[in-house]
């Protein structure tokens, strides 16, 4: 049989053990909640600043042209069963300044701390706005066929057919859509540089030219 003393010191180191192991678990536990605690704060502090830079980037983005054009216009009237005619006719110049505007207030982003991605779910259609600037030269009417209201209507529709035309086939849309990559460029850098990841609806955005290739 062990003497007393000896079972007494055995359950004492024992007990220091055990107690050893217990203050190790808590500390362990205090110092992963405080790790965890830091974690999330972290990810509130940069959620934040992400959000708080996605409104900074959403501003108007406009991009101008200048455009010119000449033509004619001229229109006639039979009158008493075409025995003779009335006409009229002018030579008009357009001077027009047009824009092209992406409104990115209306971008749409979706931040998810979890995964700490930022989702960009909407990008506004441009809005194309023509302000013509229409002069009238050589104007010669007839009494019986003068200049009416509807035929200055018909002159401005058929001015803005030939602009919106001749925008189409400028580079005015091209500098346009540069100037939105450009914006959007700026939420890559920003969640790039706190290792974050970008994407636009389910297209992953891994280098800045990526914007270049989708379909905006």
């Amino acid at each position: 049989m062990l003497p007393f003393f000896y079972l007494t010191e055995k359950s004492i180191v024992r007990k220091i053990f055990f107690g050893i192991a217990i203050a190790l678990g808590i500390a362990f536990i205090f110092r992963y909640c405080e790790y965890r605690k830091d974690e999330k704060e972290s990810l509130k502090t940069e959620s934040a600043l992400i959000e708080k830079e996605l409104k900074n980037v959403g501003k108007l983005v406009v991009t101008e042209g200048s455009y010119a054009q000449v033509l004619s216009y001229s229109d006639s009237k039979d009158l008493l069963y075409g025995l003779f005619d009335a006409r009229k006719k002018a030579l008009i110049v357009v001077n027009a300044k047009a824009q092209i505007a992406y409104d990115l207030s209306k971008v749409q982003t979706v931040v998810d701390e979890a995964t700490k991605t930022v989702t960009i779910t909407y990008i506004p259609e441009p809005e194309l706005s023509i302000n013509p600037n229409i002069e009238y030269y050589d104007v010669t009417q007839d009494y019986l066929n003068q200049f009416q209201a509807s035929d200055y209507n018909k002159i401005k529709k058929r001015v803005d057919a030939m602009l919106r035309a001749e925008i189409e086939k400028s580079q005015l849309q091209t500098n346009a859509q540069n100037r939105l990559i450009s914006e959007l460029q700026k939420i890559y850098i920003l969640t790039n540089s706190m290792g974050w990841t970008l994407q636009y609806l389910e297209n992953p955005i891994s280098e800045e030219t990526d914007f270049q290739d989708l379909k905006l």
